[in-house]
């Protein structure tokens, strides 16, 4: 018997520098309670979702860079959409930006987590691949403050049990690296979701502008087929505080095929019904890891975090 899980990826619009927490999960509610409506089990926010993408600027006020930063989850602004998930029976996901006090200090972390259907929070990730540059750059038409902003993320890439499948997360950059995928596909992962806020524009590498589409859902199509799960992407998209950013939202299947994708820049619903074994029969053959993969042979990705020496020379 198949085990279907109707999925939404929900696309948000800009959310500009002046809309308020209570605007965002506003628009979040609606998504979700359109979802009820087309029997959606689960809804995948993006990353950062509930403010406009601070990093693209260079803020020195500590106080201003907190006012970006959930201290509590669910905290006052977003208890409603917690609450809004209790009573429809939808589980979630959602990308913000993460306040900790942890080892004796404050500590700042690019966050997800996972809700199920009860409206409790059943997993938290924190973005291990931060891009960008932690130094002032005044002269690009926008910045990526990740690094500045944000401390690589201390929980690994979990997976957890819920809703009948077996879930992990990544966030935005995270998809653009075999290992995020392949860590959960170790934990027999069934679907990935994450959440994104890429621009158009790279300031640093111009050439790329054209392919932003096309990278953006290559890396997740093959880390669907490589890892035989489903990925679920979510944008936050269009002209935000200056910077226009892809769209794209979209849902994948085991077979590395898009099988549902958003066709505008603002808040928009991507649905389909996902087979949670629609993987099986790749796990059984061609990506069979424990009959194929060969990690004696694969020592020097966690030894070399740069490219070196040859290993002929």
């Amino acid at each position: 018997m198949s085990r279907i899980l109707t999925i939404a990826a929900a696309q948000l619009g800009p959310i500009q520098r002046s809309e308020t927490r209570a605007s965002a999960v506003a628009r979040m509610i609606a998504l979700m309670r359109q979802a009820k409506a087309h029997g959606v089990d689960l809804v995948v926010y993006p990353e950062a979702a509930l403010t406009a993408f601070f990093p693209h600027w260079w803020i020195e006020d500590e106080a201003e860079i907190d006012s970006y930063f959930e201290a509590a989850m669910p905290s006052n602004e977003t208890a409603p959409l917690f609450e809004e998930s209790r009573r429809l029976g939808i589980g979630f996901h959602l990308g913000f930006c993460e306040l900790a006090h942890e080892e004796g200090r404050r500590r700042r972390f690019n966050t997800a987590i996972l809700v199920d259907k009860s409206g409790a929070i059943v997993g938290k990730y924190r973005k291990i691949h931060l891009p960008g540059h932690p130094e002032h750059r005044p002269e690009a038409p926008f910045q990526n403050l990740e690094k500045r902003y944000f401390e690589t993320g201390n929980l690994g890439w979990p997976v957890w049990r819920t809703m009948d499948a077996n879930i992990g997360m990544m966030i935005c950059n995270d998809r653009r690296w075999p290992e995020s995928y392949r860590v959960m596909g170790l934990q027999d992962v069934e679907l990935i979701v994450l959440g994104y806020n890429t621009p158009k524009h790279n300031p640093p590498a111009p050439d790329h502008d054209r392919l932003g589409n096309f990278h953006n859902q290559l890396v997740m199509q093959a880390g669907a087929y490589q890892n035989a799960c489903w990925v679920v992407g979510a944008a936050k998209a269009g002209p935000e505080a200056g910077v226009d950013q892809i769209g794209g939202s979209c849902i994948i299947a085991p077979t590395g095929e898009v099988v549902a994708q958003a066709v505008t820049e603002g808040d928009e619903l991507v649905i389909a019904r996902c087979d949670m074994d629609l993987g099986r029969s790749y796990k059984a053959s061609t990506f069979n890891f424990a009959k194929h993969r060969e990690p004696q042979a694969y020592g020097m990705i966690v030894e070399r975090k740069g490219a070196g020496p040859l290993l002929s020379a």
